[in-house]
């Protein structure tokens, strides 16, 4: 069964062709801050999936994290360059997970419903990352996210 929708397969076509109007759109929030409070997901039906609701207490951010790897101090040693170990070092992290905990630095009173995918080119990912107050008294009012992000009483 496929689970795509007509709106995924134009967000997975539009990326798959490079298109201009994504394009626009990243020259766009490249000029924005890294992390950016948005009214509304680029991508409706994935938002929705996560938990997304267009209600009071629940937050859109539009997170850029940079690419590439990291980097280690050059040991000062005499070793032959192939051994130093300092290019090549990866995080155990993927891109996703570095834009969420970034997000939930930035905003510790929220709990994630999810975060999806939005554009890559040579320098940067984008992710939205949907965010809900848990002390809200919408959120706290509906079943669906109180289940999700009110912690159980003990």
């Amino acid at each position: 069964m496929n689970l795509m929708t007509s709106q995924d397969n134009v967000w997975y076509k539009m990326w798959k062709e490079n298109s201009a109007i994504l394009r626009e759109r990243a020259i766009a929030w490249r000029k924005e801050d890294a992390v950016t409070r948005i009214e509304r997901p680029s991508r409706l039906l994935r938002a929705r999936r996560l938990g997304y609701k267009a209600k009071q207490g629940i937050v859109v951010i539009r997170m850029r994290v940079g690419t590439g790897g990291m980097r280690k101090q050059r040991p000062r040693g005499g070793r032959r360059p192939k051994h130093l170990g300092v290019t090549r070092i990866k995080a155990d992290d993927s891109m996703k997970t570095v834009a969420q905990r970034r997000v939930l630095e930035r905003y510790p009173n929220m709990k994630l419903l999810g975060s999806y995918f939005l554009y890559k080119d040579g320098k940067h990912y984008w992710y939205e990352v949907i965010l809900a107050d848990p002390s809200h008294p919408r959120i706290a009012k509906d079943k669906e996210l109180r289940k999700r992000v009110v912690p159980a009483s003990a």
